[in-house]
C-alpha cells in the first residue's frame, strides 16, 4: 500500500491526485539528471511496480481506481518531466499541465479511465495525460522559454 499510495500521500484529505503529483518532484528531483536511456527505464520500473502495486491496492480497498492510489500520477509526473528544462517556472508549468490533462481527460485518456479496470487501468490513463503534459510542456517553452 505504502508505494501504491506514493508514501501513504495518497491518504491525505481533498485532491489526493494533486498530492501525489506534487509528491512526485522528491523522487524526481533525484533521477531528473540521470542519462535518457536510464530515466526511460526507470520510468518502465515505476509502470510495472505501479500495474502490480495499484492493482492489488485497489483490491484491497476494494473500490475501483481509488483516490489514495497515487503511483499513477508519480509516473504522469515523471513522463511529464522527462527532459524538462531546468528551470522551475518549467517545473511549475509541468505540474500545472499534467493536472489539467488528468483531471480534464481528453481523448483517449477517458477511454482508458473508463474501459480499461485493474492496474494497468489506472496506470495509463496517467500515463497518456502524461504523455500530453510532456508534449504540451515541451511546445510551449520552445516558444516562451527564452524569457525566463
Amino acid at each position: 500500500m505504502g508505494i501504491a499510495t506514493g508514501c501513504w500521500v495518497g491518504m491525505l484529505p481533498k485532491a489526493p491526485g494533486t498530492w501525489g503529483s506534487l509528491f512526485a518532484f522528491l523522487p524526481w528531483f533525484a533521477i531528473k539528471g540521470l542519462s535518457l536511456p536510464i530515466y526511460l527505464v526507470i520510468l518502465v520500473a515505476v509502470f510495472i511496480l505501479g500495474f502490480f502495486t495499484a492493482g492489488s491496492a485497489e483490491k484491497i480497498l476494494d473500490l475501483p481506481d481509488a483516490g489514495p492510489i497515487v503511483i499513477d500520477e508519480i509516473l504522469g509526473m515523471f513522463i511529464t518531466l522527462t527532459l524538462a528544462p531546468n528551470h522551475p517556472v518549467a517545473w511549475i508549468l509541468g505540474f500545472i499541465l499534467f493536472r489539467i490533462f488528468d483531471i480534464t481527460k481528453p481523448f483517449p485518456v477517458s477511454w482508458f479511465d473508463q474501459r480499461i479496470h485493474g492496474g494497468i487501468g489506472i496506470m495509463m490513463d496517467d500515463v497518456i495525460a502524461g504523455l500530453y503534459a510532456f508534449c504540451a510542456l515541451q511546445l510551449i517553452w520552445f516558444f516562451v522559454g527564452k524569457l525566463f
